[in-house]
This record gives C-alpha cells, structure tokens and sequence, in this order.
C-alpha cells in the first residue's frame, strides 16, 4: 500500500532551516502499526497523522521513529501550515484533540501558525552538577540566579541555563548519561539554553531528546513553550515582553530556526501558552508499506 506523505520544515528561519515534520492525511485508514512504520521509514523527529474527531476540529496523532508521543510542536505546526497551504483550511480559530488534551490552533493570513498549549507545570529543580557531568561542562558554567528545572506545557522537559554562547555552542553530549537522567526524571529530554544571543531572540537552545531516538532537534515548540513560561517565571521576562517572545534555535546544527511564544499573564500567573512560527519547503512523496 502507498501512502501519501508531506514533508515540510517547521519554524524555519531560512530554507535550509526548521524541523522537518512528516504530514499524513486522512490517517483513519491506518492503523498504530503502520503510523509507526511511517514515521520509522520517514525518520524525521515526529511524524503528525491527521484524523476525524469527534470533540475537534481534526484529531492529531504523533510518532517519533520509535514512540509515540502526546505532543509535538513543530510537527502541529507542519500540519495546519500543511493544510493551509493546500486550501484545506482558511485563516482563523481551529481546535486540534491530543493525547495532551484539546488545543487552539490560529492560522494567521501569512499561514503563521500558533498553537495552544497546557499552562505550565514546574516540577521537580535538578541538581547542577548531575546535569553538566551528562553535557561535558562544569556546573560553573551555569548561571547561579537560574535553577535547572523540569517544566511541562504538555511534555516534561528539563530545562538547563549555561551562560553563554560559547559554552552552549561547545557541549559535546554524552547521550547515554542524558538518556539515563531522562528516564530518571520522566522528562522528554534537555532544553539547553543561553540569554545570550546571535540575532536579538530572548534566548539560543539546544534540545536533545536521546531517549525518543532524537540526539538533537532543530526546532522544538513545546520545549520553548516551557521555556517561555520558566523565563518569565524567574523573572527574566516582563509583562510586557510575556506576548512576544522569540527563540532561537538550530543554529548548532546549521538548521536556523525561529520559535515565536506568547503567554498572556495577569497578576503573575501565566493564563494561556501559544507556541507557532512559519514552515517552508513544502514536498509530496510517497511511501510504500
């Protein structure tokens, strides 16, 4: 059997850069086994199979090459930037059933997508020195005022401040001891990131995700959802700046990309989470399973 297969790069800043998402269509068809082939055949970090819901606009089932997982923000954006390119669906309000619950979906008119996530979850603050012995650094290289935390809008990432430039550019990871930490802190992976930054962004990260067979992502929306909320949390983010932030990202992997976060705050608690950014390179192929 063919299958019809969309690639796109999600959060592209350049056309070399982004995540590159898979897209299925009409996935009512298929079944888990082969959603599972797919996305092991396509070999991107997520593959999105767009189901009928009865609760939603579209029901969006999401697959690493090994996993499926609740969540994917790269591979939402794929989806709808998809689907809007194609004339399926028109600018405006979309909702999207997940394993993470019903989401908000806006497609913007220059088919900007943005997406909604879960308010934040801040679990579990994770020594220092457990972390940088998994990266090759020194926990001196991580800022005191910040502290290395799990934090959830949908996925439990762990979220790791170094710096600088320099030193997030130079980590070398040992992806077995950040699989082993993953697993230890029932989190996706590492959210490594600096302030400082290449091109005027709040911050430049680096995600790698070894447990789910992603030893490093280009562009992740969820992660950067998460840290959106953590930065304003500890107070590095204001009120003002809370609508609009910018990430970077990709850079370390010669992939550019650009992840947009907006939270609407009031009286210091975070109310909403919207994670999006554009896509590029839009291709139709098929595979055979």
């Amino acid at each position: 059997m063919k299958v019809a297969v969309y690639k796109i790069n999600a959060f592209a800043k350049t056309k070399e850069g982004g995540n590159a998402a898979g897209v299925v269509k009409n996935a009512e068809t298929l079944s888990e086994k082969e959603m599972r082939k797919i996305a092991a055949m396509l070999g991107f970090s997520e593959t999105a199979f767009i189901l009928g819901s009865d609760v939603a606009d579209f029901k969006v089932r999401f697959f690493t090459p090994n996993e499926e997982v609740d969540l994917c923000g790269h591979a939402t954006i794929a989806t709808f930037y998809t689907m809007a390119s194609l004339g399926l669906l028109k600018p405006g309000r979309y909702k999207q059933e997940t394993k993470a619950g019903i989401l908000g979906i806006e497609i913007k008119e220059d088919k900007t997508v943005m997406m909604n996530q879960p308010i934040p979850v801040f679990s579990e603050i994770i020594e220092k020195d457990e972390l940088a012995d998994s990266l090759n650094i020194f926990a001196s290289q991580m800022p005191e005022d910040l502290s290395a935390q799990v934090v959830s809008t949908g996925l439990r990432d762990i979220m790791v401040p170094v710096k600088s430039l320099k030193i997030l550019d130079a980590i070398k990871p040992d992806m077995e001891k950040i699989k082993a930490i993953s697993q230890k802190y029932n989190a996706v992976g590492y959210h490594v990131f600096t302030m400082e930054t290449l091109y005027g962004a709040y911050a430049s990260c680096r995600n790698f995700a070894p447990l789910y067979d992603i030893p490093e992502e280009s562009a992740t929306g969820t992660s950067n959802g998460a840290l959106g909320c953590y930065l304003y949390h500890y107070g590095k983010i204001n009120n003002e700046q809370a609508s609009n932030i910018v990430f970077e990202q990709g850079y370390s992997m010669k992939k550019p990309s650009e992840i947009l976060v907006s939270l609407t705050v009031k009286n210091k608690e975070i109310l909403e989470v919207k994670v999006g950014g554009s896509a590029k390179n839009l291709t139709l192929s098929e595979v055979e399973i």
